[in-house]
């Protein structure tokens, strides 16, 4: 029996749906103890992504992404907190205000 021929043109194989994208996450609380990244991303768990403190009292963190938009919050000493600087706000699936960012 004869293999099926694949195309190195096969619709997804490139698709950037398949590909991430590394994205950094910085929270400006510089009096924070501990801030962690949660998000649809990482089905919201609160300790799932915690951030580094930087030399400068921000907080870092790098998170590989697919295109498209995703919901997240800073988790800053325990209360969530919005991202001034995310590309707009959105409603979790609990209705609560999360930041949002466009992924492409």
């Amino acid at each position: 029996m004869q293999q099926p021929v694949r195309s190195i043109f096969t619709p997804d194989l490139y698709s950037a749906r398949r590909m991430t994208k590394p994205i950094n996450f910085i929270c400006r609380m510089r009096d924070a103890k501990t801030v962690f990244l949660t998000g649809e991303f990482n089905s919201w768990d609160p300790t799932a992504h915690p951030m580094t403190r930087q030399p400068d009292g921000t907080w870092l963190l790098q998170v590989p992404l697919h295109h498209g938009h995703h919901q997240y919050a800073f988790l800053v000493d325990g209360q969530l907190v919005l991202d001034p600087h995310a590309h707009g706000v959105a409603r979790d699936h609990r209705g609560h205000k999360v930041s949002l960012l466009a992924v492409s």
